[in-house]
């Protein structure tokens, strides 16, 4: 009867204090911001070197993985289909690009940006097409680090859920954690 007791107590002790950390911070799971991505996935641009080759560059396929590679940021995978006209006339090509990012959350706005955004490894197919896309890839990496330094990653909505509306109010700050985004409600 005594251990029964303990356990009941244990169970309710768990129960009491996960509720407790509901209250106090706000969790986005990689799957959420997965999810947030490929709905904001517009990323188009020309690129280029005047005269010598310009390209039309289509971001899609993205996807994070959060805090898993390197604490406190997210590594994020796309593919890039870039159509390139240069002195050899028109080709096309795709990137398999790995990116990484600082996520940083604008309470204003309620929104997460990823900042300072680099592209880390690209890997061009067919691959005599590389020397000309990775000539392209300076502007390509700065064209993504302005995108997404203007365009949120992620932004809560108080009609999702309450506790995205708690976090949308009481937010001070934002944590990395792997596989998910934590934003706590107090200092």
């Amino acid at each position: 009867m005594k251990k029964a007791m303990s356990g009941l107590l244990a169970l309710f002790l768990a129960v009491l204090l996960s509720g407790c950390n509901q209250l106090t911070q706000y969790t986005i799971s990689e799957q959420e911001v997965n999810q947030a991505l490929q709905k904001r996935n517009n990323f188009e641009k020309d690129v280029g070197v005047s005269g010598l080759v310009n390209a039309h560059i289509v971001l899609s396929d993205l996807t994070s993985q959060i805090g898993r590679e390197e604490p406190g940021k997210i590594t994020l995978s796309g593919k890039a289909n870039i159509n390139v006209s240069s002195l050899f006339g028109p080709q096309q090509a795709e990137m398999l690009l790995k990116m990484k990012a600082q996520p940083v959350y604008n309470a204003q706005e309620g929104a997460i940006y990823l900042h300072n955004l680099s592209i880390v490894d690209a890997q061009v197919v067919p691959e005599k097409m590389a020397s000309i896309v990775k000539t392209l890839t300076p502007y390509l990496n700065q064209s993504l680090q302005h995108y997404f330094n203007e365009r949120p990653a992620y932004l809560l909505s108080a009609d999702r859920s309450k506790g995205e509306a708690l976090a949308k109010k009481l937010a001070k700050g934002l944590e990395v954690k792997p596989g998910q985004l934590v934003i706590p409600f107090t200092d």
